[in-house]
């Protein structure tokens, strides 16, 4: 089994040099992973170890150590379409809004002009469709927007502080007569 350990982007290699990779298609769950498995079209099982320095996007070429390169895939999986309703007199906005709301809820979020995306979450949706937009449930490949600080994902951790003060004041007689008679 081939083990492949080193990401590079679509950009690290002239496109006219990778068409011919073997090519493995991936849902979004499993390119957010770091360490998987995956069996490649032709049949051939293959490991991955990555650095943990972001999601693989569609595009991407991962290398084993001795050179062997794949090209990554976005695979279609079913993703939740959001759009504007055809009686919308500001679609654009209503996109807008739902893209707040979402994204105020910090949901992976794929972003075209004319719709948005995001991962079956059926509350989301009843949600969005309050706001008077129309969701559907489709097949396509999901690929998220990255945020703010860059191409490669980075981690996003909400730490809060708990601090509990629990007074715990006790009051108890602890004395005891301990007399003892010795005859």
């Amino acid at each position: 089994m081939q083990l492949y350990i080193q990401r590079l982007t679509k950009n690290d290699i002239p496109a006219d040099q990778t068409g011919d990779l073997p090519t493995l298609a991936l849902p979004f769950d499993t390119r957010q992973k770091s360490r998987f498995r995956a069996t490649l079209n032709n049949g051939e099982a293959v490991g991955v170890d990555l650095p943990r320095t972001g999601v693989l996007r569609d595009g991407d070429i991962i290398e084993t150590a001795d050179g062997a390169k794949l090209k990554i895939i976005a695979s279609p999986q079913e993703v939740m379409q959001v759009t504007a309703s055809k009686d919308s007199q500001q679609p654009q906005f209503d996109l807008m809004r739902g893209a707040y709301h979402l994204g105020n809820r910090h949901v992976p979020l794929m972003l075209t002009p004319e719709a948005l995306y995001f991962e079956p979450d059926h509350v989301l949706g009843q949600m969005l469709e309050q706001l008077g937009l129309t969701v559907q449930v489709v097949s396509a490949p999901f690929e998220p927007e990255t945020g703010a600080y860059g191409q490669h994902s980075h981690g996003h951790s909400h730490n809060h502080s708990h601090s509990h003060s629990h007074d715990h004041s006790h009051s108890h007689n602890h004395a005891h007569n301990h007399s003892h008679s010795h005859d």
